[in-house]
């Protein structure tokens, strides 16, 4: 009976130690996977970041060239071309930026984003001859100013979101 006691004894202690190592792979395996889908999603966020931040920077040195030429009182053509290509573009990436920024950066988005369409608004009407209400070019000079401005805000915010990934990803 001491004998067979001491047999079972023994394989369940072998059992129990190999079930024990397997749970600690499994846990291992999933602890590096999570590792990896973290730095995933920082790197998708990072890309959003970058393509949000490259199209508002050429919306807005866009509008900046639009400002220009109506100062200059050239063809303009052209330069409204880029200014719908560029508003589309950046249409386009912060649709995107939508779904996938947190919210504290999507605030600033939306603000800004809200203020860009106000001097685009601004620029087509200076374009077209009808201006409304406070639209001059002095008033839309300040507020293309204001946004260069709130780009860089905004820009701090990302990098900020970015760094509570703990990742430095290619700073």
């Amino acid at each position: 009976m001491v004998a067979v006691v001491g047999v079972l004894g023994t394989l369940l202690s072998a059992l129990l130690t190999q079930r024990a190592a397997d749970r600690s792979r499994r846990r291992e395996q999933e602890r590096a996977e999570e590792g990896v889908e973290r730095s995933r999603q920082a790197q998708e966020l990072r890309s959003c970041y970058v393509a949000l931040n490259t199209a508002a920077r050429q919306y807005l040195a866009v509008l900046t060239d639009q400002l220009h030429a109506m100062g200059r009182d050239e063809d303009r053509g052209a330069v409204r071309q880029r200014l719908n290509d560029a508003r589309d573009q950046y249409r386009e990436v912060y649709a995107e930026a939508q779904l996938q920024v947190p919210e504290r950066v999507l605030e600033l988005a939306e603000e800004f984003s809200h203020d860009l369409g106000a001097v685009y608004g601004m620029a087509r009407r200076l374009d077209d001859g009808v201006p409304q209400g406070d639209d001059s070019l002095p008033a839309m000079r300040a507020c293309i100013e204001a946004l260069w401005a709130r780009l860089r805000r905004m820009r701090g915010e990302m990098r900020e979101e970015l760094g509570a990934f703990g990742s430095n990803l290619g700073r």
